[in-house]
């Protein structure tokens, strides 16, 4: 009879992790990062399985002492990895009967590798959303604090990358801001609809034992325990709901990233080529090359592309759980990283980017931006818009985008005042103080309100950041 394979340290590899497709089943390289998770999971497994009586309150307390020598070891930097084991939560089970003897073994009561690895990450999601909301929170407060060193810079507003209507730099920040914070609402909404615990529904359908998944949901800071078994191990919908939120906020870097690109060119000439935007040429010496900005927008597409290789991988698989699901790690660990790169870099270029605002002021001086101006001008003197569109376009066109105030009397004797007040560059940003415009009034109720929405991010997140601290203290504190 062949004997099972076993290890340097003498322990037999589990039956249930034997194959000849050792190295193919392997997720070990992309699941360690799950460790942290993994081993606070298990403290509260432990401590659930003591105070239900399926062990003694002994043998839950050498479990739980274990799994924090564990974390010691991790912190330390000594944890015996053993790559033959596939993964994860077999490499901390074996590494803690090595710890801790026989009672090892009964850690797995009641539990399977299928709800375990759901809990781990809802519990990365829960620290990687709270990573992502601080940086977040840092290119909110830079934006913030550039439009207001820009409030007063005009600049032109574009439709179809073509001159449309006069704003100022600090409005076009302000749009940009108001993108990264539906952003960080989505990634603060979808942590906590994935608060939910699935711990209990072990492999598919529970257990014949008396367990305790409320205790479990508690001592780990979910809001509760799942509601179906079955769903509980199936259910990536929060992986989903990540991945898209970071595939959005990546396009609006992105977005961000082609303006930053464009207005560096001589050809907009708004922004100087400072070495905050990327480096030189390595044969032209007269070049500095936007490459921060280029690289946030490239890096996009693996975003949008990790997205779509977890929907396929999803895509008509069957209750309950399915080893596709192993994928699932791989793609979103990326997308985090990628994302929270090009956060980083893209609050450094924004804190430092040089405007021209004489050229900006130039640019904003055109005479065509004026040209909704006037037609409002004559509508606000009884024109039909129709009409004074049509009177409008017109000498726009013969006239190289400027406008004759004769003419217009002339086609419209009856409007009366000076034309003279609509073509003035110097008042036309201000003359926009609708709500949510770049006049100054509405420039300031704007400013009021980010400053207040900025407060009320920083509150969520501390309250999300108080959860992942109650993560790292379970593996640390000592047993009560």
């Amino acid at each position: 009879m062949t004997p099972p394979p076993s290890t340097s340290s003498g322990h037999a590899t589990p039956s249930y992790v034997r194959t000849s497709q050792g190295p193919f089943l392997s997720s070990l390289a992309v699941d360690r990062a799950l460790l942290p998770y993994d081993l606070a999971g298990s403290v509260a497994h432990a401590e659930m399985l003591g105070r239900t009586g399926m062990l003694t309150a002994e043998e839950a307390r050498v479990l739980v002492g274990g799994l924090r020598s564990i974390g010691r070891e991790v912190d330390a930097g000594s944890f015996p990895w053993r790559s033959e084991l596939e993964d994860v939560h077999t490499n901390v089970e074996m590494r803690l009967t090595e710890l801790v003897g026989t009672v090892g073994g009964k850690l797995h009561t009641a539990r399977s590798r299928n709800d375990q690895v759901a809990l781990d990450e809802r519990l990365y999601l829960r620290s990687a959303v709270r990573t992502l909301g601080d940086l977040l929170v840092q290119l909110l407060e830079v934006l913030l604090a550039r439009a207001l060193d820009e409030a007063a810079t005009p600049a032109p507003g574009y439709t179809h990358l073509q001159r449309a209507q006069p704003v100022t730099v600090g409005h076009t920040l302000l749009a940009h801001f108001w993108k990264f914070d539906r952003d960080l609402d989505r990634l603060l909404a979808t942590a906590v609809r994935a608060n939910v615990s699935p711990l209990g529904a072990g492999a598919l359908a529970g257990s014949t034992l008396p367990i305790d998944p409320e205790y479990v949901a508690r001592r780990l800071g979910f809001d509760r325990a799942f509601e179906n078994s079955l769903d509980a191990v199936s259910d990536r919908d929060p992986f989903a709901e990540l991945l898209f939120d970071l595939a959005l906020l990546a396009v609006h870097a992105s977005g961000m990233g082609e303006e930053i690109v464009l207005h560096a060119t001589k050809e907009f000439g708004f922004l100087a080529r400072t070495p905050a935007l990327g480096s030189g040429s390595s044969q032209m010496p007269q070049k500095r090359n936007p490459d921060v900005a280029e690289l946030i927008r490239g890096r996009t597409g693996r975003a949008v592309g990790d997205l779509v290789a977890l929907l396929t991988a999803l895509k008509g698989l069957p209750l309950s759980y399915d080893r596709d699901l192993q994928e699932d790690k791989a793609i979103v660990f990326d997308a985090v990283v990628t994302v929270g790169g090009s956060l980083s870099a893209l609050t450094t270029v924004v804190r430092e980017m040089a405007f021209d605002r004489a050229r900006l002021r130039a640019a904003a001086a055109d005479p065509e931006l004026l040209a909704t101006d006037v037609a409002e001008w004559l509508v606000a003197r009884g024109v039909p818009f129709r009409e004074a569109h049509e009177e409008v376009a017109r000498q726009a066109s013969a006239g190289s985008g400027t406008f004759d105030p004769a003419a217009l009397r002339a086609r419209f004797p009856s409007i009366g005042g000076d034309v003279a007040t609509a073509l003035d560059p110097t008042t036309a940003v201000d003359r926009r103080s609708s709500p949510g415009g770049p006049g100054a009034a509405a420039f300031g109720r704007q400013v009021a309100l980010a400053r207040e929405r900025i407060r009320s991010r920083a509150e969520s997140l501390s309250s999300l950041g108080r959860l992942v601290e109650q993560i790292e203290e379970l593996v640390k504190e000592e047993h009560r």
